[in-house]
């Protein structure tokens, strides 16, 4: 198991040697790009924002509940709703849910176009076949990410908002006034960054899967199953790596 893993590192990192070369064209390139933007990123918005305003829903809910102590301030329920989506929802959690979406998404086309031929083909044609297909994945999906995570922080609050707005568990005024009560904008920017580590991590891991699949569409499902359990064991680990070193 240990001589797989660290061959499999390696042909890993070998694999990404040949993604990250210089396109042929940079028009095609952008093109694909934006293919790429729309159809990973721009397709997860109404994902991010349903899972977002029911868990902050739910954060507001648990929060009002468990502080009952007098001592504790009201507005606590706010901080603590803002606190929690900043820190490791909205990037760590959201991402998570991502690589269930996207990776799946990303493994399962390349791995389609290995067992059609479809990447012999372009091979074939003296195209390299990684920097065509997974570069524009991989840069399109981490360009886009950092505006799921800001508006999964927001829709979360906003999901939070409607718990104090349309019940009589928190006044708007406690809930809103939580939110403000010591700030920390290194929060917003330790999010950003997280997903930008993570998203690199579920589009090359599923791009590596698929990109080697052999066989016929019974191991492109194997792969695409792969892809989002090792990306999600990848987040995890980097999750605590970046904690340590961002806010230590």
């Amino acid at each position: 198991m240990v001589v797989s893993s660290i061959a499999s590192f390696g042909r890993y990192c070998m694999f990404m040697m040949q993604v990250f070369r210089t396109p042929d064209k940079w028009k095609v390139f952008f093109q694909r790009l934006v293919s790429e933007i729309s159809k990973l990123g721009v397709d997860s918005i109404p994902l991010v924002i349903i899972i977002s305003l029911f868990i902050g829903a739910v954060i507001t809910i648990q929060m009002t509940i468990n502080i009952v102590s007098p001592l504790i301030p009201s507005y606590s329920t706010g901080l603590a709703t803002r606190e929690i989506l900043l820190l490791e929802f909205s990037s760590s959690m959201m991402c998570l849910i991502l690589a269930g979406k996207v990776g799946s998404n990303i493994a399962s086309e390349i791995g389609t176009m290995r067992v059609t031929e479809q990447i012999d083909a372009i091979d074939i044609m003296g195209i390299n076949s990684a920097n065509f297909i997974v570069l524009p994945k991989v840069v399109g999906f981490v360009l886009f990410v950092p505006v799921l995570c800001v508006l999964s922080m927001f829709m979360g609050l906003v999901g939070g908002w409607f718990i104090a707005r349309f019940t009589t568990m928190i006044s708007v005024e406690n809930y809103v006034f939580g939110i403000q009560s010591f700030f920390n904008e290194w929060y917003v920017w330790y999010g950003i960054i997280k997903t930008l580590v993570f998203a690199y991590i579920i589009a090359s891991v599923a791009a590596y899967y698929g990109y080697y699949v052999k066989g016929g569409s019974l191991e492109v499902g194997q792969a695409s199953t792969k892809a989002v359990v090792s990306s999600s064991i990848l987040i995890l680990l980097a999750d605590v790596i970046l904690t340590k070193l961002l806010l230590q």
